[in-house]
């Protein structure tokens, strides 16, 4: 319940802070225009978000025939999870990495390169896809798609108010120096209030699928390898649209500064110590 909580007063502060930079863009009209197209963004993430990202990664579907050992899997943690069987779909890149995506358990798909499958020994993968399938019960994939949506979207108004200049409450220009703060300090803002939303998610995440697959110190070994691997290899379609790496199990994106420091994931040590304190008898 009080993860419930606190991710609605984070939707709700982000959708404030949307409203707000409307508001300074173009006055009362701005604000309610604003929430027009927060609501537009919101219903269009609902019904297509899956479908979006599933094609941004160019994933294909695998059943039972083939890919029968991968699928098989996620049915048997699926059925551990008493959830209705996601689409399973495989990505093809080298870089380790998993994710789930859809509107709710019932239109759930969950996705895995071909990397962590070559990387991860049987045990670990089982661990991983827990984490996803947790992500499913928790019912928090279309959060973390609105959020990135209504992110994006700050950042977009910001860079209009940047070159068209910020409005009062009556609607008239302001000084220009407002547009560039608020080109500067709203997609910062919006990024601190993604990463919470994020975290919160990962770390109840990592949780449930250490319960579903009853085996946390499996996932706890396949964050630390996915994180040795992630960084020696980089992931093409997560770095041409970075507004999804929140939805991996792991940080798919290169570099570092502002990018490591607005990270949407917790620190992979941190995330480890909370499932090995899971392990029975430590």
């Amino acid at each position: 319940m009080f993860n419930l909580m606190k991710t609605a007063v984070l939707m709700a502060a982000i959708t404030a802070l949307f409203m707000t930079i409307g508001a300074m863009v173009g006055g009362r009209s701005g604000m309610m225009l604003a929430l027009l197209v927060a609501l537009g963004m919101n219903f269009f993430s609902y019904w297509f978000s899956d479908t979006m990202v599933l094609k941004m990664y160019k994933a294909r579907e695998v059943d039972a025939t083939s890919a029968p050992q991968f699928y098989s899997m996620v049915q048997e943690l699926a059925q551990r999870a008493e959830l209705p069987m996601p689409r399973v779909y495989l990505i093809d890149e080298d870089a380790p990495n998993a994710f789930a995506t859809g509107r709710n358990p019932e239109h759930a798909a969950v996705a895995a390169t071909t990397g962590i499958l070559r990387v991860l020994s049987e045990r670990e993968l089982r661990g991983v896809m827990a984490h996803e399938l947790a992500h499913v019960k928790h019912r928090d994939i279309l959060i973390s798609t609105v959020s990135a949506t209504m992110a994006g979207a700050i950042s977009m108004l910001a860079n209009f108010a940047m070159f068209f200049g910020g409005r009062d409450s009556e609607g008239r220009n302001s000084n220009p120096l407002v547009g560039i703060l608020v080109a500067i300090l709203a997609p910062i803002a919006a990024s601190v209030i993604q990463m919470s939303i994020s975290r919160a998610r990962e770390f109840e995440a990592d949780r449930g699928g250490a319960e579903i697959s009853g085996d946390p110190q499996a996932l706890a070994s396949a964050l630390t390898k996915i994180q040795q691997f992630a960084r020696q290899i980089s992931m093409a379609p997560a770095e041409r649209h970075p507004e999804t790496a929140q939805m991996m199990i792991m940080n798919p994106l290169s570099g570092s500064g502002l990018k490591n420091l607005f990270s949407t994931h917790p620190p992979t040590e941190e995330r480890v110590a909370r499932l090995l304190e899971m392990v029975p008898g430590r």
